[in-house]
């Protein structure tokens, strides 16, 4: 048995267990028929996820923005964009959704700015060596001319990651040039987020998600990375999670963390961040969890693990092991705004769903929190027809590569699109969705049984009643199984709970394991004969 033992349970550690649903706020209600999601629209929306059974929103950045990259380049830390609605919209809504028993998580984006920013605008106005300048990443280019880049670092979003001005110099843009990368050596910088996250805070925010977490520190001298996608025809982004870079999970970073825990500790109520962050190595990625430094780090090894028993578990035990050193629980995750959605990536379709139903069962009974993203608890898959000329994604126009199929505004109801995303007689939609989505809505699969919607209410019913699911419970504990069969157990007290998800190719028995609870598809048998299909999972009980 894995032992995920940690401190006792208290209101403060609310985040060890909770199910969190990532609101790509653009996409997931529009209150006033713009085609846009706004904040009204999730405040409409909160007694749906009060019924899902969520513990938490993870709202995707709703700054003010020229929304080149979806809201992830900010001009303003500290407002609301007029497109998502007012600051005092966002005070509704955080007030409803602490009366319905929700909390809320935003985004910060520390990594880089809107090249609208008022700071950069400042620092293209001097001239180099300004102290504006010294706020973001201006270098001199190579060459006889400084025609050249400064270095061979590539932008994650494809082509050089620098971009000249008009009197010679060249910043750094890790993602799209209208998102400048800033100075985290800047003490101003420091001390301008530090404050960005009191006024969250004080505004009553319980956390925050990091997006690149592991960005903010660039090594000393700005080295070559040592190949590039001209040279060898391999991105730099591939090795992303694989290997070093020069440019990404440097050491100094958590000297940026170790600044920000005690904030967050000094607001009541639990106030928690978790970290988007990719390191070479599960051991390095452990150092941004801690008591002195970050809550979570998204497991991301999870999302990425291909649809195999082996791959799983491994993937699973890794996670287990590096959470008990590092005294945090792990954060498990099979979709968000940045992949494909896991419906299609395990093979799209009848087989992509069964495979992905199996999944959020798989995910749902481990210990640590998961993170939902919206529309994967109606089964929504991947778009993958979009027409080029309404994709905006920047990473498309750089490299051919999008994420706006998993953007798309998820149905709610009725028969034509956009299936209820605005009020009544809306017809706008930023991203149409497809025809097939009607069957797939909020109204369609409410109360249906067997439906993809309430498998997760189930579930998630279960997970919070449940002595074996709950954060004192027992860690994982794996049974013998046959081949391409998982099975493991939580115990609390004299009750078992045993999730079985069958990865094989044919029916398997399940007996001895109690009395089904839920299953992702229909048992057949009777008794403790039960047989579990193909690409299915099943929890059961016994005392």
């Amino acid at each position: 048995m894995i032992s995920t033992a940690g401190p006792p349970h208290t209101d403060d550690d609310w985040w060890r267990s909770a199910v969190v649903y990532q609101v790509y706020v653009r996409s997931f209600a529009d209150s006033d028929g713009d085609g846009t999601g706004d904040l009204q629209g999730i405040r409409h929306r909160l007694p749906y996820l009060r019924d899902l059974g969520v513990d938490a929103l993870w709202l995707t950045p709703f700054y003010t923005s020229p929304m080149v990259d979806g809201g992830y380049d900010v001009a303003d830390y500290r407002d609301v964009d007029p497109m998502f609605g007012t600051l005092a919209d966002f005070d509704a809504m955080i007030t409803d959704a602490h009366a319905l028993g929700l909390r809320i998580i935003i985004d910060l984006v520390p990594n880089h700015t809107s090249s609208a920013h008022r700071w950069f605008t400042a620092a293209l106005a001097t001239g180099p060596g300004s102290p504006e300048r010294a706020r973001y990443l201006f270098a001199e280019g190579q060459g006889a001319h400084g025609e050249l880049p400064p270095n061979d670092w590539e932008s994650i979003f494809g082509g050089p990651a620098w971009t000249r001005i008009a009197d010679g110099q060249w910043y750094l843009h890790l993602f799209d040039p209208a998102q400048p990368d800033l100075n985290w050596r800047h003490p101003e910088v420091r001390a301008e987020f530090e404050d960005v996250l009191r006024f969250w805070l004080d505004r009553g925010v319980d956390g925050f998600r990091i997006d690149v977490a592991h960005g903010m520190i660039k090594a000393d001298g700005l080295p070559d990375v040592g190949f590039s996608t001209i040279t060898t025809g391999q991105r730099q982004v591939e090795l992303l999670g694989k290997g070093r870079l020069p440019y990404f999970d440097q050491d100094e970073v958590h000297e940026i963390y170790r600044a920000w825990r005690p904030i967050l500790d000094s607001y009541p109520g639990g106030r928690m961040a978790v970290a988007e962050a990719w390191a070479e190595t599960p051991q390095r990625l452990a150092r941004y969890i801690g008591p002195d430094e970050l809550h979570q780090a998204f497991s991301f090894d999870f999302l990425d693990a291909t649809w195999s028993a082996d791959s799983f578990r491994k993937v699973i035990d890794t996670a287990l092991a590096e959470a008990t050193v590092v005294g945090a629980p792990t954060t498990w995750v099979l979709s968000n705004h940045d992949k494909q959605r896991h419906v299609t990536r395990y093979g799209d379709g009848a087989e992509g769903l069964r495979r992905a139903r199996a999944a959020s069962l798989l995910m749902l009974a481990l210990p640590g929190c998961a993170y939902l993203y919206q529309g994967e608890e109606l089964g929504l898959p991947e778009v993958l027809d979009l027409p080029d000329e309404l994709r905006q994604d920047p990473a498309f126009l750089r490299t051919g590569e999008s994420r706006d199929g998993c953007r798309v505004p998820i149905p709610w109801s009725g028969e034509v699109a956009p299936y209820g995303f605005g009020p009544a007689g809306s017809e706008l939609s930023w991203l149409p969705a497809p025809t097939t989505w009607r069957a797939l809505s909020v109204a369609a699969q409410t109360g249906v049984p067997g439906s993809t919607l309430e498998l997760y209410r189930a579930a998630l019913r279960i997970r919070h009643a449940h002595p074996a699911l709950a954060l004192d419970a027992d860690g994982v504990t794996w049974l013998e199984s046959g081949p391409g069969v998982l099975a493991f157990s939580r115990t609390a007290g004299d009750t078992t709970l045993t999730c079985v998800v069958n990865l094989s190719g044919a029916p398997v028995l399940i007996d001895g394991y109690g009395q089904p609870l839920v299953a992702s598809d229909t048992l057949t048998g009777q008794g403790s004969g039960h047989l579990l299909p193909v690409d299915a999972a099943a929890w059961l009980e016994r005392h």
